[in-house]
């Protein structure tokens, strides 16, 4: 339905109360309490992302009264709070080389532009751009011989503050920063290629109007566009810091096209980083460049002293020409510190809750780095201001915002969590399902965990809220599967890794010790009896696992597909509908086999 687009003239008038991201739920409880029925009987059609844009700018008093961190700090979610690395008494580095140029490398990865959400680290507040803008002014301030760059996901999955405004408030806030260089994450795909690179190289949008763009270069050198055969952006950037060459490659990973919708990638190839990378360090080598740095949105994870290293970055690390000096990675919101093969790799978290500092050498005589180390630090909150440039624009932001993000929708008596229990299912995810299921009307939906990326805490339910938790605005897709082909689905649960989807409209029980392909035991309706495997059965599901997202591959083989309303209308319209305040409790729809 499009009335959770639409706003009462008034809203843009009066000051609303927030949450100012508090995550305790009697303060939550005292914001505002205008009837979320009213606010939609006397609206008009408004867009979002329209009426924020027409807002901007005009936000004479900033607020921070925005929604910005409500059940975000948890694992499941794609935040690691426990960091054992803080614990450790800081080494004092090596006294500098004269004979050598210091040079100060400062990166981040997935920031999926939470410029405004606090996050909790062992039980102490972290994150925020203002707060991570003082940290990297503080260590700029180290080292006149300081670059900042970025590996990927900086946008993508955004809280409303960014996100209703088109993403175009992170790309600001980096160019601010001064950021020098970055590259791809899958993230960057949500919207497509031409949005992507209207981000980066600027352009128009009919909802924000016209952008600048980032001030800084993007380089990625396995993103193929498949009519042209050529990179959709510079495969490779030098950088020349105090007469020193440093070049910088660009890669993401190749499992993109299956982790985003299929309208985000359509008409590109994503090769082999490895090849990738070799290619253009060969071209760099010709150039004479010898101080070479890698942006890998690729995942990898070591222990605090970078031992027992893991993931696809170790692969790389290993694979790649041995000019290559330092990687960071990215895409598994890990820790990453450790040397591979020589080569320094590095990644530090997500969500600007922490960033790596990078300190290396450069032989003026060779242009060669002679040495490297990294630290990775957490952008605690504590015993340090907020830089007050930064903290004026994501005020300005939130302000733009509030009155839609700000508006409440619904309220519960319970935590609506998407944590799973051993079986794989989650009371979050049994509720998306069933809305998506009555939206569409159809005897079964599917749910994908990836897409549910918030909790929702007792209180008052806003819209902001409900969008943190659906932030990528999918359609729906209602189609015809058979009951075959849902129990196919359902045993592509476990491959390389394990998703399970949430569901409504059926249960199943599945035994961990069966191979792979023949987990799934019995699929029973509602009413008791075993499903048809030749019977034809109404399924909804976004349009990314309809697309096959995350290896559903089965699903391409559906019929009968219509598209729906977006994802994040069914659910505010399901919320809405419910009393106020409502309670949901887990179905066990998903039970495992017990020995």
């Amino acid at each position: 339905m499009q009335w959770i687009y639409k706003m009462l003239v008034f809203l843009l008038t009066i000051s609303l109360m927030g949450c100012a991201g508090n995550e305790n739920a009697t303060d939550r409880n005292q914001t505002n309490n205008q009837n979320p029925r009213q606010v939609a009987n006397n609206s008009n059609n408004v867009n979002p992302r329209t009426m924020a844009q027409n807002n901007r700018g005009n936000a004479a008093n900033p607020t921070q009264n925005v929604v910005n961190d409500q059940g975000l700090s948890e694992e499941y979610h794609g935040h690691i709070s426990n960091r054992p690395e803080t614990k450790l008494k800081k080494e004092k580095p090596p006294a500098a080389n004269n004979r050598y140029i210091q040079v100060q490398l400062l990166g981040i990865n997935d920031l999926h532009g939470q410029i405004n959400v606090t996050r909790n680290v062992g039980g102490k507040p972290a994150g925020r751009a203002d707060y991570l803008a003082a940290y990297l002014k503080q260590r700029e301030a180290e080292n006149k011989n300081t670059l900042l760059v970025q590996a990927g996901d900086m946008v993508g999955a955004s809280p409303p503050a960014s996100a209703l405004l088109q993403d175009e408030p992170t790309i600001e806030i980096l160019n601010k920063l001064g950021f020098d260089i970055g590259t791809v994450g899958n993230h960057e795909f949500d919207e497509g290629v031409k949005e992507l690179l209207r981000l980066i190289n600027g352009g128009t949008h009919e909802e924000t109007g016209n952008f600048a763009g980032a001030d800084f270069p993007w380089v990625a050198a396995n993103v193929i566009d498949q009519k042209t055969g050529e990179s959709i952006l510079p495969p490779y950037k030098i950088l020349k810091v105090n007469g020193m060459d440093i070049g910088f490659i660009g890669v993401v990973t190749t499992e993109t096209p299956t982790i985003v919708v299929p309208s985000g990638v359509e008409g590109l190839t994503f090769s082999d980083e490895v090849e990738a990378i070799n290619r253009n360090v060969a071209e760099l080598k010709k150039q004479g460049v010898r101080s070479i740095v890698v942006l890998a949105h690729n995942p990898g994870t070591s222990g605090v002293n970078g031992e027992n290293p893991t993931g696809m970055l170790v692969d790389i690390a290993n694979k790649v020409d041995d000019e290559v000096d330092i990687i960071f990675g990215g895409h598994n919101h890990a820790y990453m510190n450790a040397t591979i093969d020589n080569k320094l790799v590095v990644q530090s978290y997500s969500y600007g809750t922490a960033f790596s500092d990078v300190d290396i050498e450069i032989d003026p005589k060779t242009k060669d780095i002679v040495t490297k180390r990294a630290e990775i630090v957490t952008t605690f909150q504590e015993g340090i201001k907020p830089d007050p440039e930064i903290a004026g624009m994501v005020a300005k932001y939130e302000a733009t915002v509030e009155p839609i993000v700000n508006r409440v929708i619904g309220s519960t008596s319970v935590n609506l969590t998407a944590l799973r229990n051993d079986n794989g299912e989650s009371i979050l995810g049994d509720l998306i399902a069933d809305a998506q299921r009555l939206a569409l009307n159809t005897d079964i939906a599917f749910m994908n965990p990836g897409g549910i990326r918030a909790d929702i805490n007792p209180g008052d339910i806003t819209w902001g809220e409900i969008y943190t938790v659906q932030p990528f605005n999918n359609d729906m897709v209602k189609m015809t599967m058979t009951g075959q082909q849902i129990r196919d689905v359902l045993n592509q649960q476990w491959g390389t890794k394990t998703t399970i989807l949430q569901i409504s409209g059926f249960t199943y029980t599945w035994d961990e010790n069966a191979p792979n392909g023949q987990k799934v035991v019995n699929i029973l309706l509602p009413d008791g009896t075993q499903m048809d495997p030749n019977k034809s059965y109404t399924v909804a599901a976004n349009i990314f696992l309809a697309g096959g997202g995350d290896g559903f591959t089965v699903f391409t083989k559906a019929q009968n597909k219509v598209i729906g309303p977006v994802d994040l209308d069914v659910l505010v319209d399901f919320i809405a509908a419910q009393p106020k305040p409502f309670t949901y409790k887990m179905d066990n729809r998903i039970q495992k086999v017990r020995y």
